[in-house]
């Protein structure tokens, strides 16, 4: 079967005619949870810990038939299936080509490599679900799939609330919040209280609820960064961290305000090299900040500030902060040293 999202899986009624094995795979566990839920609906259902797990446990559960539900596969469900995989992977490969008639195998895992025997007899037979958030390609990096995510969120999340979300009030909440969908999910909920049941979530009641306290300190923290008050800034995020906000979801605020900077010095590169002598300011309208005359002033302020070889590495730091904090540097403590490192880069010399 082929590889299928659990957006797409959690929308659509994908829960029926499932064949013996599902593998659960990504790296947000919200959307794995969802789908597990999805896949054992109904069902006669027993949870296994993947960490404990020994195989002749796990054989023996899945040679046993319901009990409970007469002609129906019974399920096993197997959360944090990393462990299973690596110590077992022979014992799995063979059940997963040839599974038996008594239970349906559901694999809860936060990686499977595409190029193993694994990985290409549950893609051939069974039923992959991906749990990460959908990425787009760019250049030779990746980012967030930001139109499939608004339209998880407005189709399929919202609707679970009660509530309606127009694309730009979407927009917003991905632009301040970030693709974690749990987080996503959390402050849907949220905006839904400030409702009548069916009522329609504004990017104004966005802004206003979501940024909160939260948004008006990323604030201070975006104006310390960029001033290069490295000491400030640092502070704020000790208080934004110790209230238990988390790094991945800070990133995106803090890189909406630097990016502008970081763009602006490109229309400024750019203008040069065709011979014109352009101003910080003229940077900044080409590359269409926009806002009252002391907002210009105080961009300004803050390039001259970073000097142009900073502002020209800008965007580059951007994208390293956010590879790390999805992959090497996504668990505590090592997701804080990344924001740190990246305000320290930007203090006053």
């Amino acid at each position: 079967m082929p590889l299928t999202h659990a957006f797409e899986f959690l929308a659509n009624d994908a829960a029926t005619n499932l064949p013996p094995v599902v593998v659960v795979v990504g790296n947000d566990s919200t959307l794995r949870s969802w789908a597990i839920i999805r896949t054992t609906k109904d069902a006669d259902v027993t949870v296994m810990d993947g960490e404990t797990l020994r195989w002749i446990d796990l054989n023996s559960e899945l040679s046993t038939a319901s009990l409970f539900s007469a002609g129906e596969r019974q399920t096993v469900v197997v959360r944090a299936g990393d462990k299973v995989v690596k110590d077992f992977r022979n014992e799995l490969e063979q059940y997963v080509s040839n599974p038996g008639d008594a239970s349906r195998l559901v694999l809860e895992v936060e990686s499977l490599p595409s190029n193993t025997r694994l990985y290409k007899a549950a893609e051939k037979d069974q039923l992959i679900v991906q749990c990460s958030p959908p990425q787009v390609t760019v250049g030779r990096n990746t980012a967030p799939d930001t139109p499939k995510i608004r339209k998880f969120l407005v189709n399929h999340i919202a609707p679970q609330h009660q509530t309606k979300l127009p694309d730009g009030a979407a927009n917003a909440l991905i632009e301040m919040v970030g693709d974690n969908i749990g987080m996503l999910d959390s402050e849907i909920a949220k905006l839904a209280v400030h409702l009548e049941v069916g009522g329609t979530i504004t990017e104004a009641l966005v802004r206003d609820v979501v940024a909160g306290w939260i948004g008006k300190t990323m604030w201070e923290i975006n104006d310390a960064a960029a001033s290069g008050n490295a000491a400030e800034a640092l502070r704020h995020i000790d208080k934004l961290m110790s209230g238990g906000q988390v790094a991945i979801a800070l990133l995106p605020q803090l890189a909406w305000a630097l990016r502008r900077l970081g763009m602006a010095t490109a229309v400024v590169d750019e203008w040069e090299a065709m011979g014109r002598s352009p101003k910080p300011q003229d940077g900044l309208k080409g590359s269409g900040f926009k806002g009252r005359p002391e907002d210009f002033q105080k961009a300004e302020k803050q390039m001259k500030q970073l000097g142009r070889d900073r502002a020209r590495n800008l965007m580059a730091w951007l994208l390293e902060a956010d590879l790390k904090l999805k992959g090497s540097h996504s668990s505590a403590p090592r997701d804080r040293w990344v924001i740190e490192e990246l305000i320290c880069k930007l203090a006053k010399r």
